[in-house]
């Protein structure tokens, strides 16, 4: 069983990978070497990077735009009417390198910067600053970007110890 819908005018880079019970609306861009998880639903008019991975159940809305090499994780929603059911749509901007963590939220018309990270479960209602993290409800800046790569490097030499 693979049932997928790719829509008219779709365009799908070299190498990408689509899974099962997937959804892609009509003149969407995905770049190269990106992988789309199953039962995600990603809508007319977005454009999807290269080396992106995009976890399942993944809601992507009409006028979305995410950079290259961007995680989205497992149960992420984007949304697109900021005052719904207002009518008037605006996308989400995701810029490179960023990470979002799953089940977060995202507000129409944010703009995620370049290589931020949002943490699982966050409900993100304004701009995140690049090379930031930021978590909780609502979102707030919690350290740089170092900082985090700092804590995640350690996270896995504990880790690696353990399993010598």
């Amino acid at each position: 069983m693979s049932l997928r819908y790719i829509g008219t005018g779709v365009k799908l880079g070299e190498g990408t990978r689509i899974w099962h019970l997937t959804y892609i609306g009509d003149h969407t861009e995905i770049g190269d070497l990106t992988s789309v998880g199953s039962l995600t639903h990603i809508d007319h008019h977005v454009k999807i990077g290269e080396k992106c991975r995009i976890q399942g159940m993944v809601y992507i809305p009409p006028e979305t735009s995410i950079g290259d090499n961007v995680f989205i994780g497992p149960g992420v929603v984007f949304t697109n009417d900021p005052y719904p059911p207002s009518g008037h749509l605006v996308g989400v901007k995701v810029e490179s390198r960023a990470v979002i963590g799953a089940s977060a939220v995202i507000k129409a018309g944010v703009t995620i910067g370049e290589s931020s990270v949002i943490g699982m479960g966050a409900v993100v209602t304004c701009d995140v600053e690049p090379e930031t993290v930021v978590y909780g409800n609502p979102a707030r800046h919690q350290y740089t970007l170092e900082e985090y790569e700092k804590r995640r490097d350690q996270w896995i030499r504990d880790n690696d110890k353990q399993r010598s």
